[in-house]
């Protein structure tokens, strides 16, 4: 009995020493010394059941030397996790193959044309163009009445390629024409009329001639021969002295917007010249903010006209006879 006792004992050191020999040992680059069986492993290090039945915390791969990583590393298991960590030598280096990069042929890219290159390159480029062309005519032809300049002379300009963009712009930077009205084409003739006058020997005044009496005589003079002396004076409201506008009629002219005239103001007529013509009106039948609305007579009816305030010209407020 007290030999088998033995036996066991011994059988059991064996066993021990057998255990001990196995178990690695690894020198970590702090100076510590770790002996055990390799439990498990991870990305994260490794863990150790230590001699005596314990186990050890994960030890972290950047703990271990350079050659314990590479003893680990004979365990085709464990050398894919601790490859990163490994210095490869210059001869490894070497050692490797050069990759070859393969660079696929690739298309040149087209030269960008110029933008009016690109314009007449396509249809939907020449229509672009030709719709520009038509435009910049048509705003010449509103700057012209705009400016009562002459329309031919600036749709002429305008329609000149490239140079023909800047006729509208000149035009309307310069000041409206100022159609010359009644009474100044009138006086020239008055003027000639009383230049041809002759003196008689034994007389103290120079006596004019027939044409200047007629002439005189007209202008002295009404519809039907009745005198014009005490008719109210024309009055004249040119642009450029006032602005056209609707405060403007309604402060000068609030008669005009009554459907009964008063007896000093039922014979007035206004005269609106206007690049779109001339126009009589008896009164005003609206108004708004860009325009105002007259009425006219034409023959035994009347008829609403409306204009423009930017077309407005003149406006002359007089006596019907006048």
């Amino acid at each position: 009995m007290r030999t088998n006792y033995c036996t066991g004992i011994a059988l059991a050191l064996v066993w021990l020493a057998a255990v001990i020999a196995r178990a690695d040992t690894f020198q970590l680059l702090d100076g510590q010394s770790l002996s055990g069986d390799i439990v498990s492993f991870n990305e994260s290090g490794l863990v150790l059941r230590l001699p005596e039945g314990k186990y050890a915390d994960r030890v972290p791969w950047t703990k271990f030397s350079q050659d314990d990583l590479k003893k680990l590393g004979r365990n085709p298991k464990i050398m894919p996790l601790i490859e990163p960590f490994l210095d490869v030598s210059q001869e490894a280096h070497a050692k490797r193959p050069d990759i070859d990069v393969n660079i696929p042929p690739r298309l040149a890219h087209p030269r960008a044309p110029s933008l009016f290159g690109a314009l007449f390159s396509s249809s939907v480029g020449v229509f672009v163009l030709l719709l520009i062309y038509a435009a910049n005519i048509y705003a010449a032809y509103e700057v012209a009445v705009f400016r009562s300049q002459p329309r031919v002379l600036l749709c002429g300009l305008a329609a000149i390629p490239l140079v023909g963009v800047l006729s509208p712009i000149v035009f309307l930077s310069l000041p409206t024409r100022a159609e010359p009205s009644r009474e100044e084409l009138v006086a020239p003739e008055v003027t000639a009329a009383a230049a041809h006058t002759f003196s008689v020997p034994g007389t103290s005044a120079a006596a004019p001639t027939a044409s200047a009496a007629a002439t005189s005589l007209r202008l002295t003079q009404g519809e039907g021969g009745r005198s014009t002396t005490s008719l109210p004076v024309t009055q004249v409201f040119q642009r450029g002295a006032y602005t056209f506008n609707r405060r403007f009629f309604e402060t000068k002219f609030p008669g005009f917007f009554g459907i009964i005239r008063r007896d000093v103001e039922k014979d007035m007529v206004l005269v609106v010249k206007s690049a779109r013509g001339e126009y009589v009106g008896q009164r005003i039948s609206r108004i708004a903010a860009n325009d105002i609305h007259i009425t006219i007579q034409k023959g035994p009816v009347s008829e609403e006209v409306m204009v423009p305030f930017t077309e407005i010209q003149e406006i002359q407020l007089k006596h019907k006879d006048a």
